[in-house]
């Protein structure tokens, strides 16, 4: 009996393909968890980076910075 369910591999198929959605759900929301903080960190570097490519407003009057 015992060497007999061993080798049934009925409903085997279901069982991986389970594994393997559970696997990639939860890939999937580890990934959704980074994304806020990575857009936050980029959009970050962008508006330092535009903030130090205005940092000098010239005077429209011909005066320097």
């Amino acid at each position: 009996m015992l060497q007999r369910f061993f080798k049934e591999d009925d409903g085997a198929d279901l069982i991986e393909y389970a594994l393997l959605s559970a696997t990639i759900g939860l890939c999937a929301l580890a990934a959704w968890n980074l994304i806020p903080g990575k857009m936050f960190a980029a959009y970050v570097g962008w508006d330092t980076g535009v903030q130090n490519l205005s940092g000098c407003t010239p005077d429209p009057r011909g005066g320097g910075c």
